[in-house]
């Protein structure tokens, strides 16, 4: 992040806009000490716009909003596999995108990201609801409906509504770090990284008591990071055999165990780069990857970047 001026955070509201959806970013980077943003609440003009649930919401930006914003956040809104949006609007996030800003869907408001062809050939994900509709709409976009966000860079995009807080969280690691992503759910009283995907709360129609056990097991796991934790030490903890622990777990999560004991790794060594003065080979023994040059391959794979940068990036000094 630019250090000179506030990150620009623009919230659009559409016609059928989900409330929970708009107040999400809105309130996330709200303009505090510890949060380095300035964010506008805009329409496709300035004035009232109707909104779902029985609310309504009186915008003062239109979509000049856009030209000024670095993220620009879409929530939900209602009908969105039968209504598209406005052709401005479609015209506008183009343009911002073009600019170099990032653009973030919540929910349903991936239809409207979808509009502008930018997800194209992309991952992209949205209500569990809505995934079957998203993939008949926009049949070019990779729609995984097994997460709870998915990050392509440039254009990203969350699950349900309250998935929009995970999203908003990630973009806070990505910004400013993982100690200032805590600090934000802190104050949300969020979990500042939830393991599963968005599978785990799907409707079945026959109850699922795994769900709760490999909950347990994951948390279980969290506290252990430096110890040796293979699947066969997790599928017994959950006391399911390995095959239907790794089936379940790649269902609940979008993670094999494997894959998602390693970015749980790497998120502690994040935060251990930003919060003590501890050597890269300490940390890589404190998370269970036993050397430096582990520690350094996977970071540099899942993170692009090496734990010595990331330190220089995100320690302030503090």
């Amino acid at each position: 992040m630019s250090s000179s001026r506030l990150q620009r955070v623009a919230v659009l509201v559409l016609a059928g806009a989900k409330p929970l959806d708009v107040g999400i970013p809105a309130q996330v980077f709200t303009t505090r000490a510890s949060m380095p943003y300035e964010v506008r609440v805009c329409g496709a003009a300035p004035g009232l716009v109707t909104g779902g649930d029985g609310l309504s919401y009186h915008v003062a930006h239109g979509l000049d909003a856009l030209d000024w914003a670095d993220v620009v956040f879409i929530p939900g809104y209602r009908l969105p596999d039968r209504d598209d949006p406005p052709q401005a609007v479609v015209g506008a996030l183009l343009a911002a995108h073009a600019r170099g800003a990032r653009l973030a869907a919540i929910s349903t408001g991936a239809f409207a990201l979808a509009a502008t062809g930018l997800l194209d050939g992309r991952r992209a994900t949205t209500h569990w609801h809505y995934t079957r509709a998203l993939a008949a709409k926009h049949p070019q976009v990779k729609v995984d409906e097994n997460v709870l966000f998915v990050d392509e860079g440039s254009v990203l995009t969350s699950a349900g509504a309250a998935s929009g807080i995970d999203l908003c969280l990630h973009i806070l690691r990505r910004d400013l770090g993982v100690a200032a992503s805590n600090h934000a759910a802190r104050r949300l009283v969020a979990a500042p990284y939830r393991s599963g995907g968005q599978a785990q709360y799907v409707p079945r129609s026959v109850p699922e008591p795994l769900g709760e056990r490999f909950a347990a097991t994951r948390e279980w796991a969290l506290h252990r990071l430096g110890e040796p934790l293979t699947l066969e030490t997790l599928a017994r903890h959950a006391a399911v055999s390995e095959r239907t622990f790794s089936r379940r777990f790649v269902e609940d999560t979008g993670y094999t165990p494997m894959q998602w004991v390693m970015r749980a790794r790497i998120d502690m060594a994040r935060e251990l780069l930003e919060r003590s003065e501890r050597s890269v080979e300490q940390i890589a023994n404190d998370v269970g990857l036993g050397t430096g040059a582990n520690l350094r391959a996977h970071f540099q794979q899942i993170l692009g970047t090496t734990p010595s940068e990331y330190r220089s990036t995100f320690t302030r000094g503090e």
